[in-house]
C-alpha cells in the first residue's frame, strides 16, 4: 500500500533558489551531460519537482543528509535548496559533475553543502540521518551503502520506478529492513521507498 506524500508549505525563498538552480543546470548541461537531452525541456517537473517531493519524507531532526551519485544535484542540491540549514553531503566521482555541484552550492549560497569528489566506496561521511540516491543502482546495492553511512535511526529515501516491488523482493534475501511506500506526484509508475532498520541478513 502506498501512502500519499505530505505536502510542502509554500516558500518563496526556496522557489527562488530552485529557479536559479534550474538556470545553472541548463547552462552547464550544454557542455556536460547532467540530465538527458530529451528530459531537459521538462526539467522543472521531471527533475526538480521529482527531487523536491522527497523533502517531506526526511527526518525532521537536524542531522546531516547524504546524496549518493549526485550527478547534476538531483536530488541533493534540490534538498539543500529546500533545507539550507541542514548539512548535505554530495558524493560524486565524476570531476566535472563535482565541479558543477560546487558551483551550484556557491551560486545558491548553500555553505552547508559538502561535495565529495570520489567514489562512494571511498567516501568518508559522518553518520547521516537520511540517505538519498536517484537512478543510481539496484536496491540491494543501495542498502549496502545505507548500512554503512546511516546513523542507527537513519532513513534511506529512494525513488524507484516500476521495478520497485521486484527490487524489494530481491533485496530481502540479503537485508532486513522496514519499508514505507509513498506515491510519486511526478510519475504514476514510480514508488518512493523510505527504509529504516537496515541490517544485513546473517549467514547462519
Amino acid at each position: 500500500m502506498k501512502h500519499p506524500l505530505p505536502a510542502l508549505p509554500a516558500d518563496a525563498a526556496r522557489d527562488a533558489r530552485l529557479a536559479a538552480f534550474r538556470d545553472l543546470l541548463l547552462r552547464w548541461n550544454a557542455t556536460i551531460n547532467l540530465v538527458a537531452g530529451k528530459t531537459a525541456a521538462e526539467v522543472d517537473r521531471r527533475h526538480i519537482a521529482d527531487s523536491l517531493q522527497l523533502v517531506p519524507l526526511l527526518p525532521p531532526n537536524d542531522g546531516p543528509i547524504a546524496d549518493l551519485g549526485s550527478g547534476g544535484g538531483l536530488p541533493g542540491i534540490v534538498i539543500a535548496a529546500a533545507l539550507p540549514e541542514r548539512e548535505v553531503h554530495l558524493v560524486e566521482s565524476d570531476r566535472r559533475k563535482a565541479a558543477f555541484l560546487i558551483e551550484a552550492a556557491g551560486t545558491l549560497k548553500l555553505p552547508r553543502v559538502k561535495v565529495h569528489a570520489q567514489r562512494i566506496e571511498q567516501a568518508t561521511l559522518p553518520p547521516v540521518a537520511a540517505l538519498t540516491a536517484r537512478a543510481l543502482a539496484p536496491l540491494d546495492v543501495l542498502l549496502g551503502f545505507a548500512a554503512r553511512f546511516l546513523a542507527p535511526d537513519g532513513r534511506a529515501i529512494l525513488p524507484k520506478g516500476r521495478t520497485a516491488e521486484q527490487e524489494l523482493t530481491s533485496a530481502a534475501a540479503h537485508w532486513h529492513f522496514t519499508t514505507e511506500r509513498f506515491e510519486s506526484r511526478t510519475d504514476p509508475e514510480a514508488t518512493i521507498l523510505r527504509l529504516s532498520e537496515i541490517r544485513r541478513v546473517r549467514d547462519d
